[in-house]
């Protein structure tokens, strides 16, 4: 239950301030698909570049945000959507300090990343989608996760036990099945640059 004795406290460093000293907008970029569908290593690879052009920017990783912030959250649908409120509201306070935020999370509802895109705002909220075929996500399985949920050791697996819903309309898709990773980034690259997001 929210505290009725908790007010906002309105910084005098704004975002739009961050934003003209970074030279950049800060958004967030919210990879989203299948284990396996290349979410971390397309956000990863796509950092690598726009640090190298000077922008501020953090890749939040599933994985690693389950070993601390959310360690305490199963894999039931009610925890996967408390995961994804918690990596919202991190996700827009990062973005009002003014950085490129990626996010790779399978994030399967589409009412959770909806709640998370009203939550930052559609216009600072970019979702690409990273389309790839169940069974190529399988041959790229190197933690051997789809093999154990296929073997009924781990429940509630996405693409297996667990559904994933597509998104309905992202601003980018990413066929990761048969674009390049070099492809993928540039195209990510020219969508931030005719959008005005980076120089």
């Amino acid at each position: 239950m929210k505290s009725s004795n908790v007010i906002y406290h309105q910084a005098s460093v704004t975002r739009q301030r961050r934003n003209k000293l970074n030279d950049h907008h800060s958004v967030v970029l919210w990879f989203t698909g299948l284990s396996g569908s290349g979410k971390s290593t397309l956000a990863h690879a796509l950092e690598e570049k726009l640090f190298q052009k000077g922008c501020r920017t953090f890749v939040l990783d599933g994985d690693n945000i389950r070993h601390g912030l959310n360690s305490n959250l199963d894999f039931s649908e009610k925890s996967r959507t408390e995961n994804i409120r918690r990596v919202s509201e991190v996700s827009k306070l990062m973005m009002e300090s003014g950085l490129i935020v990626m996010t790779a999370f399978i994030s399967p509802f589409n009412k959770d990343r909806d709640k998370a895109r009203k939550l930052i705002s559609s216009d600072d909220f970019i979702e690409i989608y990273c389309k790839a075929s169940l069974e190529t996500c399988e041959s790229r399985d190197v933690k051997g996760l789809y093999r154990r949920a296929r073997a009924g050791e781990i429940t509630n697996y996405t693409g297996i036990d667990s559904p994933y819903e597509v998104p309905e309309n992202p601003e980018l898709t990413i066929d990761t099945d048969n674009q390049s990773l070099e492809g993928s980034v540039s195209t990510i690259l020219s969508f931030l640059k005719s959008n005005g997001i980076i120089n």
